[in-house]
This record gives C-alpha cells, structure tokens and sequence, in this order.
C-alpha cells in the first residue's frame, strides 16, 4: 500500500500538495484506496491503474447515483490518464461494524438499505449500463465448474451443470418484472454510515462502478447472504417481505435463485483470487458461502441445480475442505 510515484503531484495540483497520503483499502482488483488529510480536511484517493481499471464508469456511476438522491462519493479531482480519482471521504463507520457491534439495530440499519434498495428500483436504470440476464448468470456459475472444482481434484458433467442452472434461472429471465440499476456488490462493506446524513442518503455507498442493469431481487439477495457477515434468518425474511411490501413485486423466487447464483459464482470468484491471484485470504469466506448455498438449494425453485451438487459435489469437498 504505497501511493503510486505520480500522487504527489496530482494532489499538489488541486490544492492537497501538504497532505499526507495514508493507506485506506486495498480490494478483489487492482484499485488501491488512501486517505488524504490536509489538517481538517479529509479525502480520498483512488488509485485505479490503466489498463487494469478504468475509473470512467465509477464517475458516471456515482453522478447518476447523486442525481436520484443517493450518496454516492462527490469527485473533486481527476486524473484518467493516470488512474487517480480524489473523492469525498464518509469516515470510518462501516455497516459491518456498526451492526456487529449492535446486533439490537441490525433490523434497523437493513431495512434502511432496504429503502435504498426501493427507492433507486423506482427510478429508471441508468442508461447504457451492460445487461445482466440469463446469459451473464449462466457465464458467471461457470466459475465454479471451472474454478473450485478442478482446485479440489473434482471432475464434474460442466454440461449437466449448466443445464440444471438454466433450467432455474430462466423462469427469473421470463418473469416479467421491471429491471433496475444493479449495484452488484452491494453488502455490509460497501456501505458507510454518514453521520449528517438523514434517510437513504444515512448509507453511504462505494464499490458500485460495475453496476448493471438487471433484476430487482438481485441487490437485495446480495446485501442480505452476504459474504463477510451473518445477517439472521428472521432480518433476511422481514426484508424480503419489506421489499415486496412496498413495491409490490413478487420476488420471491427469483430471490432464491438469484442468490444461490451469486453464491455459487463467488465460490468460484475466491478460489479464482487465490490460485490465480495470490490472495488466499477469500478462503475464509467459504464455509459461510457453502452455509448460504445450502439453504438456497432447498428452495424448490432449485430442484435441478440441488441433484447436480449432490450428484457431482461430495459433502467432505464443500465447507468441510475450508475450515
């Protein structure tokens, strides 16, 4: 977590040039995070290295987020020939934390994510965003036949596997229900609690520039299997009865689905991290993302892609073989 060499001068040339530059946040990609403090004064950089990343889609994202009366970070300066972004800091106080610490307020704090979650789902998606369908969930579960399997000597019918996911997410393509702006990484971490802030714009939100535009029960099954926090059985089922409460929109099903497809896509994503990437860290998620997976699969929704993990995957090579 060393500033790159070009920082200095670009926070020199939009009036930071006595900050100091601490180390903030690294993540899953190749953007580096610090913090920029010039005596009161806070920011942060962002470091998003071409051509690994290209901070373009963080900057319209976030404008668009602003413009339908959500809190995403303010961009104060930008450099995109060099990957730097400077951006408005929300502080220290994380979703995670904070409900960790509290689990009396955990009811609270999701069913204001939840309104987050209505309030961007009424407004229309943001234009020209990639599409997120039945082709991209099919796409993205491949990681595990192609991924998790083959790191623990499985082999497994890769047909069969896509087929039985077909078979349950095209019902979720064909439902009919309005698509939305899709956050996709929307969980405990990327949520910061702004202290001034009333309302959705309390939640501060990072970690968005792949968003998407894809179904509404997406996000929600993202913030509430997360995979770096429990959130209780009886939060997930209030929510979801929140959500369609409110909008009116039958998600149940696709809930189930679409989660036990993140699910599965993110065993194959941390195993990826860690035998391609060197970050062996995502391994300590596993056991929580098997725990989840197992609970979506028996929803019945799931029959087809059920019988293909009992048929391919034994119990002793799933949470078991992480702990």
């Amino acid at each position: 977590m060393i500033p790159p060499p070009h920082a200095p001068a670009f926070l020199a040339a939009h009036g930071w040039g006595d900050a100091q530059i601490l180390p903030l946040a690294g993540d899953a990609s190749f953007r580096r995070y610090f913090r920029v403090v010039d005596g009161a004064r806070r920011a942060v950089l962002m470091d998003a290295p071409p051509p690994h990343e290209d901070p373009r889609p963080f900057i319209a994202i976030a404008e668009y987020l602003c413009d339908q009366g959500l809190n995403a970070p303010t961009i104060f300066a930008r450099d995109l020939e060099q990957g730097l972004l400077l951006i408005e800091d929300f502080g220290d106080v994380r979703l995670r934390e904070t409900v960790d610490a509290a689990l009396h307020d955990e009811s609270t704090h999701y069913a204001g994510v939840t309104d987050l979650l209505v309030h961007l789902h009424a407004r229309p998606p943001m234009d020209g965003l990639p599409v997120h369908g039945l082709e991209q969930w099919l796409d993205e579960v491949m990681l595990f036949s192609d991924w998790y399997c083959p790191a623990l000597g499985l082999e497994v019918d890769r047909d069969a596997f896509r087929a039985a996911w077909e078979a349950a997410l095209r019902p979720v393509e064909l439902d009919g229900l309005p698509r939305v702006t899709v956050l996709r990484d929307f969980h405990a971490e990327n949520i910061m609690l702004v202290g001034d802030k009333a309302g959705v714009e309390h939640y501060g939100l990072l970690d968005f520039q792949d968003a998407l535009v894809g179904h509404p029960a997406y996000d929600l099954a993202s913030v509430l299997e997360d995979a770096r926090r429990d959130v209780s059985p009886a939060v997930e089922a209030a929510m979801l009865a929140r959500y369609q409460g409110t909008t009116g929109l039958d998600i149940e099903s696709a809930y189930w689905a679409l989660a036990a497809q993140r699910n599965t896509r993110i065993l194959g994503v941390f195993v990826r991290l860690w035998k391609r990437d060197g970050k062996p860290g995502y391994r300590q998620f596993q056991p929580r993302m098997w725990g989840l997976l197992e609970r979506d699969l028996a929803h019945p929704a799931l029959v087809p892609v059920r019988q293909w993990f009992d048929a391919n995957v034994p119990a002793d090579k799933r949470a078991e073989a992480w702990t």
